[in-house]
């Protein structure tokens, strides 16, 4: 499917660059780069695939696609990087990468939202009962190894991050070997929400943002270290717990599905409805 079934916003991947590892650097790369060229320091971001996100251990990337070109002809070390990038494109046997050596200071794919928005990694151990997910500010990129969902809110956050959403999740996904593969067409956009009251909506906002303050608690962990099933801190437990009962309620579920399976029959029934009305 190529939209959500639901009305929430849609989701897509981060950012492709296609510039064969020249704009991407170690905290230690970027640092000795900037020592060389102290004009480049603010063109750096903070960048995150599936494996920076989940071990809180972020690259930079050397964003010059806003950099105007008498700014751009002031740093001759950018220079290099963007010739180089422009040397790789041409050499490339793919026709759609050659035409990408036109515009060698930007990115293939480009997807960086306005506001805050939230992070969902691609690949993720299948000893997690949660995929780590999170919030990230528009001064961050995210690479293509990561799902991301602009405009969502705690209460989209609170939903997909709930037993309901891993459920739906475990049942269609795909496998990296036995890692969880999260992807856009099968997993996010066949998902049926809930239609939560407004009194429901509100309570899984604030069990989301538990989750937040309780992952904020521990500000020296990954979240690697935080979804460890044997090193989950309590409070974090606790505040997945909470989420979790309240998005079973906005669904219907608390109190009469026991199982994850018995939960994804009913998640099944509602997609068979909603793709039926959708046909009607």
């Amino acid at each position: 499917r190529n939209k959500p079934l639901c009305n929430v916003p849609e989701i897509g991947i981060g950012n492709k660059p296609i510039d064969g590892g020249n704009y991407l650097f170690t905290k230690e790369e970027m640092e000795a780069f900037v020592k060389k060229e102290p004009l480049s320091e603010s063109y750096f971001k903070l960048w995150y695939g599936s494996q920076e996100f989940i071990n809180r251990c972020p690259r930079y990337s050397l964003w010059l696609g806003n950099c105007p070109p008498n700014e751009l002809r002031k740093m001759p070390e950018c220079m290099k990087r963007v010739e180089a990038v422009r040397e790789m494109r041409l050499s490339s046997k793919s026709a759609g990468t050659v035409k990408l050596a036109d515009k060698p200071t930007r990115f293939h794919v480009e997807n960086m939202p306005k506001g805050t928005y939230v992070v969902i990694p691609e690949v993720s151990s299948e000893k997690r009962k949660y995929i780590p997910m999170g919030f990230m500010t528009p001064d961050i990129l995210c690479s293509n190894l990561v799902k991301i969902v602009p405009y969502a809110t705690l209460y989209h956050f609170g939903v997909l991050t709930s037993n309901v959403h891993m459920a739906w999740m475990r049942a269609v996904c795909g496998r990296l070997k036995s890692d969880y593969r999260y992807s856009k067409d099968v997993v996010y956009n066949n998902f049926p929400w809930p239609a939560p009251t407004d009194e429901q909506r509100a309570k899984i906002e604030q069990t989301a943002q538990a989750i937040l303050d309780a992952r904020n608690l521990y500000p020296d962990c990954s979240l690697a270290d935080l979804y460890d099933e044997a090193a989950m801190p309590p409070e974090l437990r606790k505040a997945h717990q909470q989420n979790d009962n309240a998005v079973m309620q906005a669904y219907g579920f608390w109190g009469k599905l026991n199982t994850e399976s018995a939960c994804v029959a009913e998640l099944m029934k509602m997609y068979q409805k909603l793709t039926e009305d959708k046909k009607g």
